[in-house]
């Protein structure tokens, strides 16, 4: 068996389309159909069934997926092991995190780790969705709860506060803000509750009986710009918000609390590249603390 061939029945097994795995792996799409039929055909077996609406692994396909998850956590375990503590970082590090803490936070602190390490390639996935670790989407991730299943090592980052907000242009429009009463004459921006990944993002329920007008949006960025556009007012971290002066804290009497988790796989320990990784994260929030007070 080709392992490149296997590389790319995984990429396809992970991302459920051609495309996509074309564009995890760097190939053309071509060269993955190419090497994916060569596969099967190796084995004399259908591994999966191809439509316009993607890639279904059959049977065969899920028996050998864990098949060949097993060999590419042994490669993994092998390189590590093979490795040199004192040779460069090198290769590809996926961190998946909430779109929030990934881009009012991460995205601007990878420069100085990346200018050390220029054969290492930061992938950052910031979305408003979960990873799953087990599946590689990603090799490390930031989460809102602590993993209670799963062959998964996890660490604490941080506290962080949330609170409400809306743009100084709006303020001098609107109908009066002072009290939770108030709520009744403005659009709450909020999270669109069937897309919301993690319960712990519920946090504009309690806001949400005072006030029928809402406007929701699926992303953190999303609802910055929102507010800060004047659209209405909503819920926003603390450390994101700070950073625009245009914004004011109201409501001070209506605050939230939640928590970042620092995530990887069990077999992520073994990988220089990750834990390097994963420690700069948590180095990165240690030093800026009081960005989350």
């Amino acid at each position: 068996m080709d392992w490149d061939h296997a590389r790319v029945f995984l990429a396809v097994a992970r991302s459920g389309q051609m495309l996509g795995a074309a564009r995890r792996l760097g190939l053309d799409h071509a060269t993955v159909s190419r090497r994916l039929a060569a596969l099967e055909a190796s084995l004399k077996t259908k591994l999966v069934e191809r439509s316009t609406l993607g890639c279904v692994l059959t049977p065969a396909g899920e028996h050998f997926l864990s098949v060949a998850e097993r060999v590419e956590h042994e490669m993994a375990e092998v390189q590590a092991a093979l490795a040199n503590a004192d040779l460069a970082l090198a290769g590809a590090v996926r961190v998946g995190a909430p779109d929030g803490f990934g881009t009012y936070f991460l995205a601007e602190r990878f420069g100085p780790f990346i200018a050390r390490h220029p054969d290492l390639v930061i992938q950052l996935v910031p979305l408003p969705r979960t990873f799953s670790l087990s599946k590689r989407e990603a090799d490390i991730a930031v989460t809102l709860e602590r993993p209670e299943k799963g062959r998964l090592v996890s660490r604490s980052l941080t506290d962080y506060g949330l609170g409400v907000y809306a743009a100084r242009s709006y303020l001098d429009k609107a109908p009066p803000l002072a009290t939770r009463d108030d709520l009744a004459a403005h659009t709450l921006i909020t999270y669109v509750d069937d897309l919301m990944f993690s319960r712990a993002l519920d946090y504009s329920a309690d806001l949400a009986a005072a006030t029928s007008r809402r406007f929701e949006c699926a992303s953190v960025t999303g609802q910055m710009e929102a507010v800060r556009a004047g659209v209405g007012i909503g819920v926003l971290h603390d450390y994101a918000a700070r950073r625009y002066l245009e914004l004011v804290r109201i409501l001070p009497d209506i605050s939230f609390s939640r928590s970042y988790w620092l995530v990887m796989h069990a077999e992520g320990q073994k990988l220089r590249r990750v834990t390097a990784v994963a420690d700069f994260i948590a180095a990165e929030v240690k030093a800026n603390r009081r960005l989350f007070a």
